[in-house]
């Protein structure tokens, strides 16, 4: 009697998606490719897209953080930069007052703009 040879080596493992799935978010994945759309040899269209897939902490070891600093996916940089817009146009705001809305004042600007008048008259 013969003996039964497999076809392969080994046998295929088989792996649910689960597995798979934590396999590719531990160890993280980069999906490349190019898309170009050329027209008599002149390039019209060149779109690079670059895919990472990962944990959140894979990404941060691998120096990708950008979610805690996008204002609509971070709670705290989204008031971080109503903190900022705020401080600018405050700025803002100072810059375009007028001398009489100074003057109406007791600020030290106000008494800034006091003492240029006096020495302008």
């Amino acid at each position: 009697m013969e003996a039964y040879e497999p076809l392969e080596p080994y046998p295929p493992r088989t792996a649910n998606l689960a597995d798979i799935l934590e396999r590719i978010l531990d160890k993280g994945i980069v999906i490349a490719g190019d898309i170009k759309i050329d027209l008599l040899d002149i390039e019209l269209l060149t779109i690079r897209l670059r895919l990472f897939i990962s944990s959140v902490d894979t990404a941060r070891k691998a120096g990708v953080d950008w979610w805690e600093t996008e204002p609509a996916l971070s709670t705290r940089a989204n008031q971080d930069a109503l903190a900022d817009e705020n401080r600018r146009l405050r700025a803002r705001l100072d810059e375009l007052q007028t001398p009489q809305d100074c003057l109406a004042g007791d600020s030290p600007k106000a008494e800034k703009v006091r003492r240029r008048k006096e020495e302008n008259s």
